[in-house]
């Protein structure tokens, strides 16, 4: 997650830099708007190892013998999609909260 967490802030950073201008020119909302879509494209690429790790979790003892099946019963009962249960509420959180901590990053 780290690398697409922070991969995807410098990313979109240098998209939102206007021509001419560096970094240490962007507004407050174009950092706000970098941190909060970095925050997002993070969770996306980690919600399916947490789905699988609550089930796994939660599951009574000797349920499964290891993660990979629980990634094989989720996928073999809901599909692909079951993997991504959840990610609407973190996407909501992860935007502000990620906003907010890059701007006191870069602040």
């Amino acid at each position: 997650m780290g690398g697409v967490y922070f991969g995807g802030y410098e990313i979109i950073m240098r998209w939102l830099v206007p021509e001419g201008k560096t970094r240490n020119d962007l507004s407050v909302p174009r950092i706000l708007l970098s941190g909060g879509m970095a925050g997002m494209m993070g969770w996306i690429v980690s919600m399916p190892p947490d789905v699988a790790k609550t089930r796994f979790q939660i599951a009574p003892p000797g349920k499964y013998k290891g993660v990979r099946y629980v990634y094989l019963e989720l996928i073999k009962t809901g599909g692909i999609a079951s993997l991504f249960k959840g990610t609407t509420p973190a996407l909501l959180r992860a935007f502000p909260a990620n906003a907010a901590a890059f701007v006191g990053y870069e602040y």
